[in-house]
């Protein structure tokens, strides 16, 4: 991590740029206080097809009954049944 000036940061704007582009990190002071921290973003690979197929296996298993059975006792009430369909 390099610290530098907002006037350096200015002046080499370019440069400084190409060296976050390559990893490099900065910290960016203003008036001798730092107000910035300039570094690369994390780029997220994108998954095969497979990869994708391999995660879904992975995940929890849902019991839908259950979860509706909880839903209801949930948010029972005598006023409203949030299952109903409306009738017009």
């Amino acid at each position: 991590m390099k610290t530098i000036t907002q006037r350096e940061f200015r002046n080499h704007s370019a440069a400084i740029m190409d060296a976050v582009e390559a990893g490099e990190t900065y910290h960016i002071t203003r008036n001798g206080a730092e107000v910035a921290e300039l570094r690369p973003l994390t780029r997220r690979r994108k998954l095969s097809a497979q990869e994708l197929v391999e995660r879904h296996r992975r995940l929890p298993q849902v019991d839908y009954a259950l979860m509706r059975q909880e839903a209801e006792e949930f948010f029972a009430s005598d006023e409203y049944d949030p299952w109903e369909r409306s009738r017009g």
